[in-house]
């Protein structure tokens, strides 16, 4: 796997690379971003993944100086999922001046549920991500659906923009005991990693109950939260979305997703299942 630094250095080694395929992520790798780099391996001729902390999408109380920089064993992990080429800028190589235009999402897509809790995250993300694009130029690019209102805001954008890039989604990747995999995963302790699969739970007792016909979804959203309350959790948000755009289910919608964000002693835990 060859590693670049550079705009000019990646662009010139990507010349003549055929169908281009594109795994973004912020490192502190685990067994979900190998699963999407797996995954990408059957949609185009070369895997290109990236590592960069977007500083953009962290607001000014979160984890940016904190979040966790495995380079050199997220570099070993690509490198045996099929990583082609390896794009990791720093800031400078990134934002050489300060970021002055940004992708601005609707407000109706961005500032709910996730964007609610984190002003400014989706216009991070989609600011990054369009440049990404600019910068790698892929024909394919796969997100996992574990970040479910990410990958939406992703392919919408895609669309809006007439982007030629097919936006692949990725199954969640989860332990055994249900939690779903994510970097934050590591900042549990070993009583809060126990406690950690009831948000997966309580989701899933959600979507069996839609699917056996229960039609007040607002109860069902409210048992969950006091649920997690009641275990030490303090729970964000528990809602029941139409999987499209995220906006609040009509009566006998289909196409539904849960999705829930809670905070478990001091780290954040977010989730979802589709109905």
């Amino acid at each position: 796997m060859q590693i670049h630094d550079t705009i000019a250095g990646l662009r010139t080694a990507l010349a003549g690379a055929g169908r281009i395929v594109f795994v973004p992520t912020m490192g502190n790798l685990h067994e979900g971003h190998i699963a999407l780099m797996r995954q990408a391996r059957a949609h185009g001729d070369t895997l290109v993944s990236s590592l960069f902390v977007n500083r953009l999408q962290f607001g000014p109380k979160e984890d940016f100086d904190t979040y966790p920089r495995t380079f050199e064993a997220d570099c070993e992990k690509m490198a045996a999922a099929g990583g082609a080429h390896l794009f990791a800028p720093d800031e400078r190589e990134m934002y050489p001046t300060p970021q002055a235009y940004h992708v601005q999402p609707a407000a109706t897509q961005a500032d709910i549920l996730e964007g609610e809790f984190r002003p400014g995250f989706f216009r991070g993300v989609a600011t990054v991500v369009l440049k990404l694009f600019s910068i790698v130029q892929p024909q394919a690019a796969l997100f996992g659906k574990k970040d479910y209102q990410q990958l939406m805001v992703i392919r919408n954008m895609v669309r809006e923009f007439a982007l030629p890039i097919d936006i692949i989604p990725g199954e969640t990747v989860r332990a055994a005991d249900g939690l779903a995999l994510s970097s934050r995963n590591g900042y549990l302790s070993a009583q809060e990693r126990a406690e950690a699969p009831r948000l997966y739970r309580v989701l899933e007792r959600i979507r069996k109950d839609i699917q056996a016909g229960e039609p007040d979804v607002a109860r069902l959203e409210q048992g969950a939260m006091a649920e997690l309350r009641a275990s030490g959790w303090i729970p964000q948000y528990v809602a029941v979305r139409k999987q499209v755009d995220l906006q609040l289910p009509a009566a006998h919608d289909s196409g539904l997703v849960v999705l829930g964000a809670a905070l478990l002693g001091s780290t954040r835990l977010i989730d979802n299942l589709e109905v």
